[in-house]
């Protein structure tokens, strides 16, 4: 941030720490927000020959923001990139026309790049089983496997997020029949808690060599600390290896398949919402998109007049 202003420096700051105290931002957002509000500063910065105080950022011109984003797109910045970093920069710039007292329409009226929003890519029903059945046959130690099997379990058969699942601690268990998750945003919800989920769950707990303290990870490392994310993640790489399943196969992909799953067999739209924790239902409506995908490659194989001119 060497070419953004002392005072600029510190109105991101003071922003970022609005966006943690007051919105409840996660660590990973305030990094994102803060790399993608740092990296337009500077660009403006150099844009127009040097460091200056927030006075540029109160006139900014519709030159500035088309220029930025050309720079971007030259850079490589790929299209959802890019509306991912200018969604970061109007909402610093609204946060900073409210505290400055200064019209924010020529940034906030910028128009994203068109992107498409991909389809999640679930596993299959037997898919999902399989990783479930093999995560915890990988060669480590025991009590870790039946940690691994107990994680992946709450992710397909509760549709928890893996932060959501690894920000569980020592007083959750042994599970209820419904857990209160804090997510997104600081948004809760009620997921309730299928029978394999706290089996899963309760085998750990029985096996894990560390004291499980109220206020304490219930998810723990080799070492007695929280488990990390990225631990999850390389074992669900070697189960997908071993099972032959695709790179999409990942965490998160159980999330996608516990809704998917649930749409096809009949699931409500709303209450998957609401059971994902989606602040919206558009969030939500993708899934139908993964159904009809999946109709139409069923139609493209079957139907006898699909592959005719």
């Amino acid at each position: 941030m060497s070419l953004i202003s002392a005072a600029q420096r510190d109105a991101l700051a003071n922003w970022l720490a609005h966006e943690r105290g007051v919105k409840n931002a996660s660590d990973n957002t305030i990094e994102a927000y803060s790399n993608d509000v740092a990296g337009f500063l500077s660009f403006l910065a150099a844009h127009h020959g040097g460091a200056e105080g927030l006075g540029p950022l109160l006139r900014i011109a519709p030159s500035d923001m088309r220029s930025w984003m050309a720079n971007e797109r030259a850079r490589g910045t790929g299209a959802r990139s890019l509306a991912r970093r200018l969604s970061a920069v109007k909402t610093f710039f609204r946060w900073l026309a409210e505290r400055e007292g200064f019209d924010p329409t020529t940034v906030l009226s910028t128009r994203a790049p068109r992107t498409q929003r991909p389809l999640p890519r679930p596993l299959t029903e037997d898919a999902a089983k399989a990783v479930i059945d093999t995560v915890g046959t990988l060669p480590r130690e025991g009590w870790v496997g039946t940690r691994d099997v107990a994680i992946v379990t709450l992710l397909y058969g509760c549709g928890l997020r893996i932060s959501e699942a690894l920000g569980l601690t020592g007083a959750d268990a042994p599970l209820p029949d419904a857990l209160r998750i804090v997510g997104k945003g600081g948004k809760e919800r009620i997921v309730p808690v299928i029978p394999a989920a706290r089996q899963a769950v309760a085998d750990y707990v029985k096996e894990c060599p560390y004291d499980l303290g109220p206020q304490e990870p219930l998810f723990r490392g080799a070492r007695g600390g929280g488990v990390n994310a990225r631990v999850i993640s390389k074992a669900m790489e070697t189960t997908r290896m071993q099972l032959g399943l695709p790179s999409s196969a990942t965490p998160h992909a159980l999330r996608h398949s516990f809704a998917t799953h649930l749409l096809n067999a009949g699931g409500d739209l709303r209450a998957i919402q609401e059971l994902l924790g989606h602040a919206a239902l558009s969030t939500t409506q993708v899934y139908t998109g993964v159904d009809n995908a999946r109709l139409l490659d069923v139609y493209s194989a079957a139907h006898p007049r699909a592959k005719r001119g």
